[in-house]
């Protein structure tokens, strides 16, 4: 039995349908704050906090393998507490959804606590696997009211292109890391095959759409303003140094996707393409 934790996010609710399709019984645990975490045939669902460890105990139990997300930068989560409890209960096998900045930014403020969380993993004695995704593809759906209601885009920093990663290829290359072989002890920075600007996603977006998208560039302030409303300021001041000053590893494409799926990681073009009904 494998235990997702963030079960109802961009990736967790993937992670699930992508086990239980694969025949696997799947623990599905979120603090079902927002929503309750998935019920499907296969699916256990559980409600239960990473900030209290103990309150994951009934979702170990008799669990083989745990998919580790935190919310924000998991400033929040005792890793070595979470770890301590998975092991008790029997967990053998763990793969953690880091951040690609915990390993270029290990000592920023905004994922500080996501380069301690990997370490605490490393040391649980369990066999682990760490995933650091870019940012997302789905990060664009922060441009849906805008674009329904204007077909306006307002993004900072609009020629700065980064590798955005679709949570799909994170999904399998998770579960790839949960039921396969060969995974062990190994860090796997995902992104997408090639880079993409603000201001190029706007223009295909309005290619899948069928009708030109305005781009409205935003100064740093005013993207900050709206960042801080939705995650905490080291977060958010994190992000836009991500966005604005990428580092050299940030700006290239990785090839791990493809190196674990055996198939390229998905351009933002065909994510858009399938996504697109979203932003009508």
């Amino acid at each position: 039995m494998i235990v997702v934790t963030g079960a109802t996010g961009n990736v967790g609710r993937l992670l699930v349908e992508s086990l239980t399709e694969a025949g696997h019984a799947v623990t599905a645990v979120s603090r079902g704050v927002t929503s309750p975490p998935p019920s499907r045939p296969g699916v256990t669902p559980m409600v239960a906090d990473l900030a209290d460890a103990g309150s994951l105990a009934p979702a170990l139990k008799g669990a083989d393998a745990l998919f580790l997300l935190v919310s924000g930068a998991g400033a929040h989560v005792d890793g070595e507490a979470v770890l301590r409890a998975a092991a008790d209960a029997g967990v053998s096998r763990v793969v953690l959804q880091s951040s690609q900045a915990a390993g270029t930014r290990p000592e920023a403020v905004s994922h500080a606590p996501l380069a301690a969380l990997e370490e605490a993993v490393r040391s649980s004695g369990l066999e682990w696997t760490v995933l650091r995704p870019g940012g997302f593809t789905t990060n664009t759906f922060a441009w849906i009211p805008t674009i329904r209601a204007q077909r306006k885009v307002f993004s900072p920093f609009g020629d700065v292109a980064l590798p955005a990663v679709d949570p799909l290829d994170i999904a399998e290359v998770a579960a790839a890391a949960l039921t396969g072989g060969g995974h062990a002890g190994q860090t796997y920075v995902l992104t997408g095959p090639e880079a993409t600007s603000p201001r190029q996603r706007a223009e295909i977006l309005g290619a899948a759409l069928g009708e030109p998208l305005e781009f409205v560039e935003l100064d740093r302030a005013q993207a900050r303003e709206q960042m801080v409303q939705q995650m905490p300021e080291p977060v958010a001041d994190g992000t836009l140094d991500i966005l604005g000053q990428p580092l050299p590893e940030e700006l290239r494409s990785s090839p791990d996707v493809e190196k674990v799926l055996g198939r390229p990681a998905t351009s933002f073009a065909s994510w858009a393409s399938r996504s697109v009904d979203a932003f009508r």
